[in-house]
């Protein structure tokens, strides 16, 4: 399990990151540029993603009540939800990463980028 401060830590720990409430008042965005790359809902112990369809593909294969696509047309455009209760914390530190990364200009990205 990851409490919510542990994933607001994590999601804030890349570069130019801002926070900000999000367009329900209960769940904060995580931004860069003005992009978001992830949200968290801390009433539903839940984090949600950006990814490419591949790597929502890739992460979605390990355990589908910790990570799957949002049940509509965000979860095909590769939005995919997290679950706080289960999953480990360096599986959320690496999905935050590639998230970031799938948003991120190039030269903010690169810095985490793993090849």
């Amino acid at each position: 399990m990851v409490s919510a401060q542990t994933a607001r830590t994590l999601a804030n720990a890349f570069d130019g990151v801002t926070e900000a409430p999000h367009h329900d008042p209960m769940v904060t965005a995580f931004k860069v540029k003005n992009k978001v790359y992830a949200t968290l809902n801390e009433v539903e112990k839940r984090m949600t993603v950006r990814l490419s369809p591949l790597d929502q593909d890739v992460f979605c294969t390990f355990d589908n009540t910790v990570i799957y696509p949002v049940p509509n047309k965000w979860g095909m455009q590769g939005w995919t939800h997290i679950n706080l209760k289960k999953v480990r914390k360096e599986m959320l530190q690496d999905i935050l990463s590639v998230a970031y990364c799938t948003v991120a200009p190039k030269k903010l990205a690169d810095k985490y980028r793993v090849e």
